[in-house]
């Protein structure tokens, strides 16, 4: 079977479960708590100067770091689950070259988590323009800061997934899967901080920052590289891992 049918049974085992849509509602939900924060949040004296500049809009519509930590979720559990319900094994006997069917799957959960953040983005986008519609601010984010916003959201997106899908792979176990992708990407970066100062820059949320045009503290290249590098890992692991242990 060539690798580009085997990405498709991949995103297909992935849209034809409850998942998406269970995932798709917690985008739905943030968006519209979103839009709320935007209708009747007020500052510490009343006023709504957290929406009164463009800075202030993009920095509240900037979903990267939301979708790197519910792409990551989401990549965990994809393939973790695969273990659990036992499908890991007919997708070995399709393709019995471990490397390329995991190459696959990761291929179509990274696909998945960037439609995720891309999506995610989009509707906090509504929500928050929406939300100013009942204010007496307009939207401000130009037509290049949106499409900055949704473009940092989707690879950040990928980059979760494709974290998660490693540990997925690594661990197994759907629960402790997700819990790993949480300990990654929500409990070790700021014990990472804690130990080197220096690291503050280069965890996911600082890194989805620069990329959303929230933050300048490094260069778009560099914190695409370093992103990059906290998804590798894990699913390089994680391949390791599939192809010197058994199916099950």
């Amino acid at each position: 079977m060539t690798l580009i049918r085997l990405v498709r049974a991949e995103l297909r085992k992935l849209t034809t479960t409850k998942m998406p849509l269970a995932f798709l509602l917690v985008l739905i939900a943030i968006s519209a708590t979103t839009a709320i924060a935007v209708i009747f949040g007020a500052d510490a004296d009343g006023s709504k100067t957290f929406i009164s500049t463009a800075d202030d809009q993009r920095s509240l519509m900037a979903f990267a770091a939301n979708a790197t930590m519910i792409a990551g979720l989401f990549g965990a559990i994809a393939v973790a689950r695969e273990y659990g319900h036992g499908t890991v094994i007919p997708m070995f006997l399709s393709e019995p070259r471990r490397s390329r069917a995991m190459v696959a799957q990761y291929s179509a959960v990274f696909i998945g988590g960037g439609v995720l953040g891309l999506v995610g983005a989009a509707l906090t986008i509504i929500g928050v323009a929406v939300g100013l519609t009942t204010t007496e601010f307009g939207f401000m984010l130009s037509a290049a800061g949106v499409a900055q916003v949704l473009a940092a959201s989707a690879l950040a997106g990928a980059a979760g997934a494709l974290l998660g899908a490693g540990l997925g792979a690594i661990i197994r176990n759907t629960g402790g899967a997700a819990t790993g992708a949480v300990v990654a990407l929500l409990i070790l970066p700021p014990l990472l901080v804690q130990l080197a100062s220096g690291t503050a820059s280069w965890i996911p949320a600082s890194l989805a920052a620069v990329l959303s045009g929230v933050s300048t503290e490094t260069a778009i290249p560099a914190a695409m590289a370093a992103l990059a590098i906290w998804a590798l890992i894990p699913a390089a692991a994680g391949l390791l891992a599939v192809r010197r242990r058994d199916v099950v």
